[in-house]
């Protein structure tokens, strides 16, 4: 059964429109959002990238989603594979989850999820970082950006 985030986790996530049906896939991204901010409230700051990565997937499914862990998704030149890029979470087949458990994010994390993005399929991803305070960037691909 899932568990109801606080309530002070709640009105701040709503404030910033999260859900909002004008964002690519911002109810199922919303939901992670929400869902991270609940493990990173249980969790606290400072256990290694793989303790998140298992308490966030197990809080998706418990919510009824699907979610692949460290999903390779293929890296295409043109029609061509040209390499693979492990993808932490890809919840619903949609959505990539990129997790960093690190003081601070670094100026690399955030372009590497754009380009992952960009590489693939993929419309929208999100960084998550389970820092000392928790942060989240969404990231939507700019091919569906320019629509």
């Amino acid at each position: 059964m899932p568990r109801e985030l606080p309530d002070t986790q709640t009105a701040d996530l709503q404030s910033r429109d999260l859900c909002s049906s004008k964002l690519v896939d911002g109810e199922l991204t919303g939901l992670i959002i929400k869902c991270f901010y609940f493990t990173y409230n249980v969790l606290g700051y400072g256990f290694l990238e793989a303790v998140y990565r298992r308490a966030l997937a197990a809080e998706l499914r418990s919510r009824g989603l699907h979610v692949l862990e460290e999903y390779a998704a293929a890296v295409r030149y043109f029609d061509h594979p040209v390499g693979y890029y492990r993808i932490d979470l890809f919840v619903e087949r949609r959505v990539c989850v990129e997790l960093k458990a690190t003081s601070i994010l670094g100026p690399t994390d955030k372009r590497q999820l754009m380009n992952v993005l960009k590489a693939g399929s993929m419309d929208v991803g999100l960084l998550l970082h389970y820092g000392p305070k928790p942060e989240f960037h969404r990231v939507a691909n700019p091919r569906v950006v320019r629509g």
